[in-house]
């Protein structure tokens, strides 16, 4: 049976077209809709649920130890109130999950973890760890909301003060009031913008969801489902689980080798990437010249050969063009034609630098 996130009458109630995702019941998309919803985001505001993520504590003094053994980033050095994004491998080096790790304090870690992976990932990492450290599951204590886009800070500011506000990306601030409700409040996102997500006791969710509708209400805030967090994402080239990356595809295959650190003395798959070598394939962008939009799991083909697959595609409303990341073989580079088979139609596309779309600073 689906969850439902503390914002679920909330969505029902500002007409969000609810489907299941990830076992949550979420928006997709509200009566704006997804092309004005992504938009929103990259001109000026969206609000997004993001609850269904899971939340996980790692404490103790050996911590951080376990936490670089689970994952390929290098944990070490980072600084209380830091965020770092790496992926966590299985012994053969495909991927578990990718996540981020909050550093609390010296004994003490937080790991946002994929809604879809929720489970296997606690039981993953329940199975490794050893020493004196305690794993706790408190996805459920938590409820988490994005507010993404060039406005969120101008949005913030009307329910907090500045220093509360983090300045630097991958940073956050634990204990602030927003609006008079506690939050930690992280600057980070899945949208390829500017932005903050806000973690707080899901029976604040709706009055803080609320509150920032409310004070965006003249900058352009609007409520997003998960189609536009989807196009957001892909827009800016951000890989999915499931798509860029999975159990068998390794972070160094998918274009994630700076988040591998193969200096660090161990990790969980650091033997299998090294015994791989280099990859035969790599992730690059794809964009259609012929009508017509990729899906994930549509061939790629040049001189008449197979070399790959697309792994997401959709039209991205910003940039009003069709593109799709896809897993090729490493003679597929940049300025290569190809044509990717869409339905049984051979479409022309080209190959293109990633990512497709940046922002401006």
């Amino acid at each position: 049976m689906d969850l439902k996130t503390p914002l679920y009458d909330t969505h029902v109630r500002y007409g969000g077209k609810i489907v299941p995702f990830a076992g949550y019941l979420l928006p997709v998309q509200y009566h704006t809709g997804i092309v004005a919803e992504h938009m929103a985001v990259r001109t000026a505001a969206g609000l997004f649920d993001v609850s269904h993520m899971g939340e996980v504590k790692i404490t103790g003094k050996d911590a951080l130890k376990n936490i670089n053994m689970l994952v390929t980033n290098d944990c070490t050095g980072m600084y209380d109130g830091q965020v770092r994004y790496s992926p966590m491998c299985n012994e053969n080096g495909g991927v578990v999950d990718d996540l981020l790790v909050y550093r609390n304090g010296e004994d003490d870690y937080l790991i946002v973890v994929n809604a879809a992976n929720h489970d296997k990932d606690v039981a993953w990492m329940k199975s490794k760890i050893s020493g004196d450290v305690k794993l706790s599951d408190i996805s459920a204590e938590v409820a988490q909301l994005a507010l993404q886009g060039p406005e969120s800070k101008e949005i913030l500011l009307k329910l907090t003060d500045e220093e509360s506000i983090p300045v630097k990306y991958y940073s956050f601030k634990a204990g602030q009031k927003v609006g008079g409700i506690e939050c930690i409040v992280s600057k980070t996102g899945y949208t390829g913008e500017d932005g903050f997500e806000l973690y707080t006791a899901p029976e604040n969710a709706a009055e803080l969801w609320e509150k920032l509708i409310e004070a965006g209400s003249g900058l352009g805030l609007i409520p997003c489902g998960l189609g536009a967090r989807d196009t957001l994402r892909l827009e800016a080239s951000m890989p999915l689980y499931g798509h860029e990356m999975n159990d068998v595809i390794t972070p160094l295959e998918t274009g994630l080798g700076f988040f591998v650190k193969m200096g660090k003395e161990d990790f969980i798959g650091k033997n299998a990437l090294l015994a791989k070598g280099e990859p035969s394939v790599h992730r690059v962008g794809i964009e259609l010249i012929d009508r017509g939009i990729a899906r994930d799991g549509d061939k790629v083909i040049k001189s008449g050969s197979e070399a790959g697959y697309i792994t997401s595609g959709t039209m991205c409303p910003y940039l009003k063009k069709a593109v799709g990341m896809a897993l090729v073989g490493k003679d597929v580079n940049a300025g290569d034609e190809v044509t990717v088979e869409v339905r049984g139609k051979q479409l022309v596309a080209k190959v293109v630098p990633l990512p497709f779309y940046k922002r401006s600073k």
